[in-house]
C-alpha cells in the first residue's frame, strides 16, 4: 500500500502583527530604517554568520535579495508600534517546502528593545505562520558561544536538540560550532500556549511594547 507524499509547506512572505510589533518583509523603502537599526553593537555581529552592519549592509542586503529570489529566504524588518522606529530583523531561511520545514534566524535587535516583549512576540508572529502554513518543523540555530542567545530560543520553548561542531566559518573567520533548536508542529499548541502566557504575564497585548522579557 502506497501512501501519497504530504502536501508542501507555503509559507506566505506577509505582513504580521501583534503584540506591539509589525514585521514587514523587506522593500526597497525599508532599506535606509533597516540599514540604522543594524549599525551598532559591533561585538555582537561578531557571532553572525554575515554582518549587517555599517560596510557590511549592502552586502547583508544583496545577499537576502538573492535568496529572496530563490525561494529560500523571507527578511523581515521588525516596527515598533509605539514608536514607528524599525527596531530589528529576523527571517526565515533554509526554506524547504518540500520537507515542510524552516529555520527563524538572522534575528538582531536593537539593544533598545532586548530584553523586552520584542523578541517573544516576533517568534510567536513567525512560529504562528510557519506552522499556519503547512509547517511540520522550524529550527533554530545560534553559536555555541552565543550564551545569550541560547537561553533566549530556550525561553520560547525551543528543544535544544544538540551541537553541530564546526558546522560552518562566520564572516569573521571563526569556525563556528553550530546549537541546533527545533519547534515541531507537535509541540507548537504548548508553546503557542506558553509565549502568549509570557506576554501576557509581561502586561503585553495587542498595540503595546512594554514589558520586561
Amino acid at each position: 500500500m502506497t501512501t501519497s507524499p504530504p502536501a508542501p509547506m507555503k509559507l506566505v512572505h506577509q505582513p504580521l502583527e501583534g503584540w506591539g510589533i509589525r514585521l514587514e518583509p523587506y522593500a526597497p523603502a525599508l532599506y535606509d530604517g533597516v540599514r540604522q537599526a543594524l549599525d551598532i553593537d559591533a561585538p555582537a555581529w561578531e557571532l553572525f554568520s554575515m554582518s549587517g552592519q555599517g560596510a557590511h549592509f549592502p552586502s547583508w542586503w544583496a545577499s537576502i535579495e538573492r535568496e529572496t529570489a530563490a525561494g529560500t529566504w523571507q527578511a523581515h524588518a521588525i516596527r515598533s508600534l509605539s514608536t514607528g522606529h524599525i527596531v530589528g530583523t529576523s527571517s526565515f531561511l533554509n526554506i524547504k517546502p518540500a520537507r515542510q520545514t524552516a529555520e527563524i534566524g538572522a534575528t538582531f535587535l536593537h539593544p533598545s528593545v532586548r530584553a523586552t516583549a520584542v523578541n517573544p512576540a516576533a517568534k510567536l508572529l513567525m512560529l504562528r505562520q510557519a506552522f499556519a502554513c503547512g509547517a511540520r518543523r522550524v529550527e533554530l540555530l545560534t553559536d555555541l558561544r552565543n550564551a545569550r542567545s541560547q537561553a533566549a530560543i530556550a525561553k520560547l520553548g525551543a528543544v535544544r536538540e544538540g551541537v553541530l561542531r564546526r558546522d560552518r566559518i562566520t564572516w569573521t573567520g571563526h569556525v563556528r560550532d553550530t546549537v541546533v533548536f527545533s519547534v515541531v508542529d507537535l509541540d507548537w499548541p504548548a508553546v503557542e500556549a506558553g509565549l502568549r502566557q509570557r506576554l501576557a504575564d509581561l502586561g503585553v497585548a495587542e498595540g503595546t511594547a512594554e514589558g520586561k522579557a
